[in-house]
């Protein structure tokens, strides 16, 4: 049964704008690493739970393309999804939208890996493989 994942939602704070009283850009890529650690906590792989087995996940790529300003206390939600995963490496897609009118306001990408604390690679399949599992079980559920 597919698992149903609950966009990331939140209000943009004020020190989150510019002197235009716009969202400044950067801001974006803090909330897909918001709505990324949300996510992996609802698909079963909780940040905190990854870090006490020796699990980091660093960022190798991170994109945004900007569509419609985003003002202080506007609500906004996150929707994402791995769209591709390697066993090493996953990649991401995020859309950021505003829940009551549906307005696409950016979207973006990021890829990741998987490292031990020596920044070493982790083959998850071989190493940890119910993660491997739980992240492949997501993977094949959004195919449906």
């Amino acid at each position: 049964m597919k698992k149903a994942i609950v966009p990331y939602t939140r209000n943009v704070a004020y020190y989150e704008t510019d002197q235009m009283a716009i969202v400044h850009h950067s801001n974006y890529i803090r909330w897909f690493e918001e709505a990324r650690i949300d996510f992996l906590g609802q698909i079963g792989l909780p940040y905190s739970k990854m870090e006490e087995e020796g699990i980091l996940i660093p960022v190798l790529s991170a994109s945004c393309d900007y569509k419609y300003a985003m003002r202080f206390g506007q609500q906004f939600q996150i929707r994402m999804q791995i769209t591709r995963f390697s066993g090493v490496k996953f990649y991401i897609q995020y859309e950021v939208t505003d829940p009551q009118t549906g307005r696409l306001h950016a979207t973006g990408e990021s890829s990741h890996c998987f490292v031990s604390k020596d920044m070493v690679p982790i083959r998850m399949k071989k190493e940890h493989p119910d993660i491997y599992e739980s992240i492949m079980n997501y993977v094949e559920e959004q195919k449906i």
